[in-house]
């Protein structure tokens, strides 16, 4: 059969799209900033707190893959206006609760709705924008909606926690659903195909499923449990033997939910394991750099979050220029550069010291937003191997490795600064000298990780004269479950990582801001 063409309005399109992901990334950072005024406000313990951070990125990463496979089933305009409505209907629920259980189940919502919404972002512009330099500069302007989006939220979150209530980081997201709803519904054109087969992996959803959650938990609860205590060790465990259940599942499936042929690709397996690099390293500068400029620089919450803006609109702006950049050098030689300048960036970042002032922190920072931006290709080159028949469920993996690479990198990056950290004080040094010893050790792994993602992209991802031959792995189906026709698949930010109690220097027990995940390297 055919497929469906394409009508519709697509920069109206775009708009709807930009919408939804600029408050799903939003969200994250807003809500991290202002923990302590929910947590005095509404009483809650520590791991009240926490869970009011975690609940979100828990249900989001649980469910990608699961929302991306319905998406593909079902159709993408309705996967995203349903999941865009949850969010918002969720946002208001989570601002008007005056308790623990209202705010977390708000939170629960949150995650579920982004978590349809979010694997379909992508795959609606590849579909409404069919010409190769018109979909590129709509990716990139995609990315610089999501980018201001990471640069504003702990500005404006460090505003509302000084000046108003709580409740309005939530309420912001109301009026932002509406129009998103508005435009998407008005502008978007549905790329599913009538009559195709809606057969639905419930093996592989459901391992796939477990298998995310149980990882997901045990990244976020390991620190304050303890990397051996039975409940980590069990969720470890859990998550290793529902893995092993999905790729069995998908092996036998006469419909399987993931093709796991996506891996024989070189640009693709190549291409996410630079994302997954990049996520790896860089999330350093979002997940301690609140607690180093607080705590050590003893910056306010707002002026914290003013330190960002520069990078993420440098981000932004080298996002929408990467495409022309890509078109003339390759997209290998592009991304790898980016990632070159991320990782010096944040080199430099972990030279600064104790006494660093405001303008010593922006060339180090500006060049990780540059370098940042410049890594959006990666994207473009992914997308021209993914199999049309399994775009949303194609998405949902890269977004799955980015958030678990993510995870994974506060964890590994955090337990290098506890272990220079308490080495430091053993040895006599301050608390603000220890942090920024830990600090800096960390932030020097994740620029070597991140280099190593620039050696992958250049090996892996296609030059300027390659690309046009990029031929997508094919899985032979049988005729009854041969998949239709789709839009090319969907790459999201996804929302920050959420991250357990962090001990900041002084000693004091301090909810971890959450990293936000930027979309200029997805």
């Amino acid at each position: 059969m055919a497929p469906v063409p394409i009508r519709g309005n697509p920069r109206l399109a775009l708009a709807a799209v930009g919408l939804a992901t600029f408050m799903t990334s939003l969200d994250n950072t807003v809500v991290n900033v202002a923990l302590p005024s929910i947590q005095q406000d509404l009483r809650l313990s520590i791991g009240g707190l926490e869970w009011v951070a975690s609940t979100y990125v828990l249900m989001f990463a649980s469910l990608l893959l699961a929302g991306g496979r319905l998406a593909d089933l079902y159709g993408r305009k309705r996967l995203f206006l349903a999941g865009t409505a949850v969010f918002t209907a969720a946002s208001l629920v989570s601002g008007l609760a005056r308790s623990e259980g209202v705010l977390l189940a708000g939170r629960v919502a949150q995650g579920a709705g982004a978590a349809l919404a979010a694997p379909t972002t992508l795959a609606i512009i590849s579909a409404m924008f069919t010409g190769e330099k018109e979909r590129g500069r709509a990716v990139g302007a995609w990315s610089g909606l999501a980018a201001l989006a990471v640069a504003i939220g702990p500005l404006t979150g460090g505003f509302i926690s000084q000046h108003w209530q709580w409740g309005w980081i939530f309420f912001i997201n109301v009026p932002l659903g509406i129009l998103t709803l508005a435009a998407g519904a008005a502008a978007i054109s549905e790329t599913r195909q009538p009559g195709s087969s809606r057969t639905l992996d419930l093996p592989g959803l459901g391992s796939a499923t477990l298998a995310l959650a149980a990882l997901t938990y045990a990244l976020i609860q390991g620190h304050a449990a303890g990397w051996t205590s039975p409940a980590i060790v069990t969720s470890f465990a859990l998550s290793a033997v529902a893995a092993s259940a999905f790729a069995v599942a998908e092996t036998r499936s006469r419909a399987p939910m993931a093709d796991l042929a996506l891996f024989r690709s070189r640009v693709f397996t190549g291409g996410t394991a630079t994302l997954m690099l990049w996520g790896f390293g860089v999330l350093g500068v979002y997940f301690f750099t609140p607690l180093y400029l607080q705590g050590v620089l003893h910056f306010s919450p707002s002026r914290a979050g003013l330190a960002f803006v520069p990078m993420a609109l440098l981000m932004a702006a080298s996002a929408t220029l990467a495409p022309l950049v890509s078109g003339r050098a390759g997209a290998n030689r592009t991304v790898a550069a980016g990632m070159g300048l991320a990782a010096v960036g944040l080199a430099a970042t972990s030279l600064l010291g104790t006494h660093a002032s405001f303008a010593a922190l922006m060339p180090p920072l500006a060049a990780v937003g540059v370098g940042s931006g410049l890594t959006m290709p990666v994207t473009a080159a992914i997308l021209g191997v993914l199999p049309q028949a399994q775009a949303g469920v194609a998405g949902g993996i890269l977004n799955t490795a980015r958030e678990a690479s993510g995870l994974l990198g506060v964890t590994v990056i955090g337990a290098i600064l506890t272990a220079r950290q308490a080495a430091a004080l053993a040895a006599g040094a301050t608390p603000a000298a220890a942090f920024t010893s830990g600090y800096s050790a960390g932030l020097a792994a994740a620029a070597l990780l991140v280099l190593a993602g620039a050696a992958v992209a250049l090996r892996a991802l296609p030059g300027p004269a390659k690309a046009a031959a990029i031929v997508p792995p094919q899985r032979a189906a049988p005729a009854a479950a041969r998949p239709r026709q789709s839009a090319p698949a969907a790459v999201t930010a996804p929302p920050s990582l959420a991250a357990a109690n962090h001990r900041a220097p002084g000693g004091r027990a301090q909810p971890r801001p959450c990293p936000q995940c930027p979309p200029a390297a997805v």
